[in-house]
Parts: structure tokens; sequence; C-alpha cells
């Protein structure tokens, strides 16, 4: 901790306060001609054909969009699941439900329609919206929208006032992995907006003539709130991509769009340098890039800086509170930290084996942050036994291992539990070992993370074979192609090794952590 203050000691939100309108309200009525986004398809296009969202056009959409939800019948505190990829309907969705003082739910577009049935049963929404591709059929009594419907809902309706919500009324709904394997939901507050005001300049150096382009998809809190939250809440431009997916295009768009902070993963980065020469490019707008989602390797990081000549800032987050640790413009790079406590935030390392006391710098801990922090969420959907589990007193404790050095840099030391890290994504091995145990084939199944580079990683599933004198027996081919068809891409293991038996504990329970060196 590097502070002698207990608790969050940045400016606090307002009592009545809609994240919506912290974002938007402000610059439609200071800069309304000013392109607030930028949704680009065809990287090699021409710039100026490109779809752009002046602040006064985004605000009266959300606006007219936030009365035709309430036309639906949608009260304040109601779901609405977004089914959709980068497009502007998935942000103007997004925030019109919040306008409206309902409750989006942003889902991915990787999502199995397994996968995604569970998340609309969970929530209980009563309104899906999808595009075509990704269209699923819902159960009784849930009203969908597509494209065509939403567009009639913002032209049907004149621009309703942001809903007078308090700053502690629920504002929107991520799923992330559980400890029980099935996703659970993470419930995040009007003021949660309010919360991320330490990133600013703790991690951005933001500034309202900034062009940010952000590589994740809108599902992910990374791209809700460093993609669009963040540079709308102070007057910036937002570039988000909606094309292929391939690594070349990503300096074609810092490029175009005069981009001045890039945002992503570090594998991305990683990628992106290793597929491209970059000298090719004009990217003399580029202030510095932003990483999270995973550590980012001193490697890395120096080949950025030797490639660019710009720096790489990183943060350390979570689903539950988002960034809180980083470096920046003002806090100097240390490689191998992702940086210090952002100012405003109550930041602690608490013994493993209980207690409340910080420990000192140096001694490791999990780590911790203060549950008067706005940027905390309000609780679990529906799941108070692993809302139990992350409480402690006065701290909430996500799960990560960590401890301060001297300087008050933080050292990362990894997850105190087995959730594994995908591309930035937490993925529970619980989920990925109940999918494939469902594989004929299958007699028992473990999955961990499993190394494969500095600052790299893959999901590995270590499988017993049911019958391993069968033909298929020991063919990992059908195991990936079953979990491909129950799994988002991001969840589904890289590698399949097979074994005879998994290590385990006297008590029967496997260990994880051992099967890395465990080979048939």
């Amino acid at each position: 901790m590097t502070t002698d203050q207990r608790g969050y000691f940045g400016e606090l939100p307002p009592a009545r306060f809609n994240m919506a309108r912290y974002c938007l309200g402000a610059a439609a009525q200071a800069t309304p001609d000013k392109v607030a986004l930028i949704v680009g398809a065809d990287a090699r296009a021409p710039g100026d054909r490109a779809e752009r969202w002046t602040y006064a056009r985004l605000d009266d959409a959300v606006r007219r969009g936030a009365a035709g939800l309430r036309g639906l019948g949608l009260e304040p505190g109601a779901r609405l699941m977004i089914r959709m990829g980068n497009t502007s309907d998935y942000a103007l969705l997004f925030f019109g439900a919040i306008a409206a003082g309902c409750v989006p739910l942003p889902s991915s577009a990787q999502l199995t329609e397994e996968e995604a049935d569970f998340l609309l049963a969970d929530s209980g929404a009563r309104v899906l919206a999808m595009s075509g591709e990704l269209a699923i059929q819902p159960p009784p009594g849930v009203r969908t929208l597509g494209p065509a419907e939403f567009a009639a809902l913002r032209t049907d309706h004149e621009p309703l006032a942001y809903a007078d919500t308090a700053a502690d009324d629920p504002a929107f709904l991520v799923y992330t992995s559980g400890t029980t394997g099935q996703p659970k939901g993470v419930l995040h507050a009007q003021r949660s907006a309010w919360g991320r005001r330490p990133m600013y300049q703790g991690w951005y150096g933001i500034r309202p003539d900034d062009v940010i382009l952000h590589a994740g998809a809108f599902n992910w809190t990374y791209t809700l709130g460093v993609g669009l939250t963040d540079p709308w809440a102070n007057g910036a431009t937002a570039v988000l991509y909606n094309g292929p997916r391939d690594v070349t295009i990503w300096p074609v768009l810092m490029e175009k769009f005069r981009a001045t902070l890039f945002a992503a993963v570090p594998g991305l980065y990683r990628q992106i340098l290793k597929y491209n020469d970059l000298r090719a490019f004009d990217l003399s707008s580029l202030r510095h890039g932003l990483t999270a989602g995973e550590a980012l390797s001193a490697a890395l990081l120096e080949q950025w800086r030797t490639t660019t000549g710009r720096e790489l800032y990183e943060a350390l987050g979570m689903s539950e509170c988002s960034t809180y640790v980083s470096s920046s413009p003002s806090v100097p790079v240390k490689p191998g930290s992702p940086g210090k406590p952002q100012r405003g935030r109550c930041v602690a390392a608490l013994p493993v084996e209980g207690g409340e006391e910080p420990l000192p710098p140096g001694e490791t801990g999990l780590l911790a942050v203060h549950r008067s922090d706005p940027g905390l969420m309000l609780g679990y959907w529906n799941r108070p036994d692993e809302e139990e589990l992350v409480y402690r007193g006065e701290w909430f404790i996500g799960g990560d291992l960590a401890h301060f050095d001297l300087d008050g840099y933080l050292i990362y030391h990894g997850r105190n539990d087995d959730v594994m890290n995908a591309m930035g994504y937490r993925v529970s091995p619980l989920e990925v070992e109940h999918c494939l145990s469902r594989h004929p084939a299958v007699a028992e199944v473990a999955v961990t993370e499993l190394a494969v580079r500095e600052g790299g990683s893959i999901i590995a599933a270590f499988v017993v074979p049911r019958d391993p004198d069968e033909p298929d027996g020991l063919d990992a081919a059908p195991l990936l192609a079953h979990a491909h068809e129950h799994l988002a891409a991001y969840k589904c293991p890289r590698e399949i090794i097979f074994t005879d038996s998994l290590p385990r504990t006297a008590n029967g329970k496997v260990r994880r952590r051992d099967l890395a060196q465990w080979r048939r």
C-alpha cells in the first residue's frame, strides 16, 4: 500500500449519476460537431468511407434508443443482452440501455449458442439484441431485436432525458469465469465510469484531441472502458474496427486514422511486431501504446520501444474493478512491473492465510483493493457463495499474488487459484474440463495453462483416454472439434496431451500445477 490512508482517497462521484450522461452529455453540449466515433470495416478503404458519428448525433441516437427501449416496456433495472459484432449498433444499444436505466449485458460474438443460452437464462434478460449472423432461438418471453428493429427504435421515438439514476444503481452486467466452472455475472454500478477517472492520467495521459484505436471486442470491459467510455468522457475520438482480424491491418489503421493511442493485449503487440515492418508506416501521430489483459514481458517492451521509438504503458486490472495499477507518462515504466496503484486508489497485498493488515514491501500476498473504490463492482449476479470468497473485511481480493517493492511498484506473481488467462480473457479450467468430459473417448481430463515462451501461454488439456487401444483413442482432432462446438474459441485448448493418469493429492484432488511436468 502506497499511502497510510485506508480507503479510496480520490474524488467521489455525485450521489445522482448516470454513466451514459457522464460519457456523452457534456461533449454533446461543448463540442457537438466533433467526431466521437469512427467504425471501419475495411482497413484498406479510404478513411472517409468509415462510419462517423459526431457527439451531437451520438447523444441523440443514444437517447432515442433509450426511449425506444422504455417503449418496449423495459423498466429500470431490466436486463438486455447484446449479441453483435463491433458495430455502432452495439455501442448505441449499450449506452442507450444505460441511458434508460436498464442493464445491458454485452456478450462475446465468439460464444457458442449453448454458451449464449446460459447467459440469457442466468441473467434473466427480457430482450435479446442480435445481428443476423449471430442469431439464436431465445426462450418464450424474451423479445428479440435485429438491426432493423433497433434502427426503428431510434427513429420512432423522441430523445429521452438520461435516467435520473443513483451512483450505486446497476449500470451493466458482464460475465467472467467462476469458481464452479459456470460463468458468473459481474454487476457494475453507474459510478463505475467515475471510478475510471484515476486512469485518465494514471495510465493514458489522455487529452481531448486524442484518437484512440482499440483492437478488442465490445463484450470485453477493456474495450468498453478504454475504447469507448474513457475517450467519450474526455471528449476524445474512439476508433473501432469491424472487419477481418488480420494482424497486418493494425498499423494500417493507426496510420489511416492518425491514432494517438493504441490499445491491445501484449500478445497482439507481439504479432504486430512479428508480421509487420512498422518502418513502412507513418506512425508519427502515435504518442504511446496501452496494454492490459496479460503480463507484458520485458523483452516485448524493449522490442516495441526499439522498433517504434514509443513507450508502452501497462495496466493490471480485473473484470470486477477494471484497471487500478499502471504505468503512465507520469509514472515511469519499470520493466517487469505493471506500475503503481493509480492516484486515489487504496491497493495492498494481504496475507494469503488470512488477515486484513497489509503486508510490508517485499512480502508477497493476495492483491486487494479497498471496498470504498468507486470502480469496484456491486457484486456477483445471484452468486452469494462466490461473493463471500472475494471479500475480506474492508477489502476485495481478486485472487492475484503480488508484492510491492520499495519504490511502490507492484511485482506480479500470477494467480492464487487455477483460473487461466487466454489473450486477456479469464477462463476457468472447470468449464473446459466439463465440456471435454462429455466426449465419449475421455475417461478423465484436467486443464491448465502452459507457458510456451516468455510472456505467452496456451490452454492445454491432459486427457486420460477411455480406451487407448481404440483407433481414435489417442486422436486429438475429435476432442478439439468437440471443444470448438461447445465453447468460445478463446476457451478452447490449443493442445491435447494424452496421459495414463493425472497427478492427484492424497485426497484425490487433481494437482493442476503439476500438470506441466506430467507426461505419458
